[in-house]
């Protein structure tokens, strides 16, 4: 058998990891989308490295989109198999692909007006809404808990991850020249004391571990109460500055999460009275998604909820669907809050709303997550006094802000105890996957020292025999 790494190899987007067995048998681990690689990510994902015709069986960890975002263009280049992930997964994924292709078919359409005017050739999305529409029917669900198989060498357990709703990681039992191996997969592994969600769950014993490692180097802050850093940059922003504080947030888990911290204050009578806008309606959808699953959360919110039926409203919200009403907060003036995707600030509404407010030193943007090095998040927590958004140059008067505490990726520590289920002398390979290269070294070396024998961190395209 041999497995070969086609994203998030020494990078943190594009998660895809490629089984072969011996009789030719094709396994998908992900196929997500690259993201915030700068020029070239249109080229990373354009080029697989693999034929989609020939993978037999897809397997999907979680909904994030880049996880789950090259989903509809495997399928318009030849994919003809099931998709197999949690009924949560399935849910969020549906919605979170057809966003992708609006988004990309509206920027799209935007570049090709400008290329027009230079006698460029035209542009053509990824994937267009009707592809993301034609993967929603491939989902094939099983929940946690129960190996299920899905052809006679194959079977597949999920266990709870912890990092979104649905989010699994992934252990296969196959059947290969005569030899049971055990594969897992971790995805993307969540906190031990998230705000909302159950801890990572325990797992069998494998053979070949496949782990990421996006905080392989460091440590959460857990002393400082997120809450308490939200009101101080609300009051900050929007009391004594009057201007608009805008969020860049992923419409799955992280806008969840920033409204329950909201609610929080209210609940607490400490949010000020203002206008809280979350300007995605994919969020809308998401969150939905989120409620329909409470025997997901933990039992602090489980307790909540005993008092409070929806942990995720507050007095001032206000969801935004069209995007004539998401243009006219441009023109308004603050103070206000807005809330929005996506949480690189690479795409989608809020890379609007930055282009409008950027110049003016009375707003401020408040980064909430991890942004891939060339993302324009990253390149505005650098500190550049000058940005390019939308091929437009803009000079850098607001102020930008971080909240580090949010993170819903586990640190070394979170990592350290998923694994700890483990015999490391059982462990024939543990490959590093999810990760900057930097990250990943002593990420590495701490594993070595905790008893894994080979631990590797594969190059993208990097194929080995396990």
């Amino acid at each position: 058998m041999k497995i070969a790494f086609h994203g998030a190899a020494r990078s943190v987007t594009g998660s895809k990891h490629l089984l072969t067995l011996s009789n030719g048998k094709k396994i998908l681990l992900d196929c997500g989308l690259f993201q915030g690689m700068g020029k070239e990510t249109d080229s990373l994902n354009r080029h697989w490295g693999f034929d989609p015709a020939s993978v037999n069986y897809v397997i999907l960890s979680h909904a994030h989109i880049d996880h789950c975002g090259l989903l509809p263009r495997l399928f318009a280049e030849g994919y003809a198999g099931r998709i197999f992930c949690t009924p949560a997964t399935s849910q969020l994924a549906a919605i979170l692909l057809e966003d992708s292709a609006g988004i990309q078919e509206d920027e799209v359409k935007y570049e090709n007006k400008r290329r027009a005017g230079s006698g460029l050739p035209y542009l053509k999305p990824l994937y267009t809404v009707e592809d993301a529409r034609g993967v929603a029917g491939r989902f094939a669900t099983m929940d946690y808990g129960n190996w299920f198989r899905i052809d006679e060498d194959i079977e597949v357990l999920f266990t709870d991850a912890g990092h979104i709703i649905g989010s699994a990681a992934v252990h296969l039992r196959i059947r290969d020249n005569g030899r049971t191996r055990c594969i897992t997969f971790s995805g993307d592994i969540g906190r031990y004391r998230d705000l909302i969600l159950r801890s990572p769950q325990e797992f069998p014993q494998a053979d070949t571990i496949i782990l990421e490692s996006t905080y392989g180097n460091s440590l959460h802050d857990n002393t400082v109460s997120t809450p308490d850093q939200l009101l101080e940059w609300i009051e900050k922003a929007c009391l004594k500055k009057k201007g608009k504080l805008i969020i860049p947030a992923f419409s799955v888990g992280r806008t969840q999460e920033l409204l329950y911290d909201l609610n929080q204050l209210e609940l607490e009578r400490r949010l000020p009275e203002l206008d809280y806008y979350v300007d995605s309606p994919l969020s809308l959808e998401a969150t939905q998604v989120v409620k329909s699953y409470p025997q997901y959360f933990n039992r602090r919110i489980q307790r909540v909820m005993e008092t409070d039926n929806d942990p995720f409203q507050f007095k001032g919200l206000r969801f935004i669907r069209k995007a004539e009403e998401s243009k006219l907060l441009n023109f308004k003036n603050g103070p206000f809050v807005v809330i929005s995707a996506s949480g690189m600030a690479d795409a989608g509404r809020v890379k609007h709303h930055i282009f409008n407010a950027i110049e003016n030193s009375r707003n401020t943007i408040l980064m909430t997550g991890y942004c891939e090095p060339n993302s324009l998040g990253a390149r505005l927590l650098e500190g550049r006094r000058e940005v390019g958004i939308f091929g437009v140059s803009k000079e850098v008067h607001a102020e930008v802000g971080q909240i580090r505490s949010m993170s819903a990726h586990g640190d070394y520590e979170d990592m350290s105890q998923w694994l700890s289920c483990q015999d490391p002398r059982q462990v024939e390979q543990l490959f590093l996957v999810h990760g900057e290269y930097n990250v990943q070294q002593p990420f590495r070396d701490r594993l070595i020292r905790k008893g894994f024998q080979q631990v590797i961190i594969p190059e993208r395209h990097f194929e080995t025999g396990i």
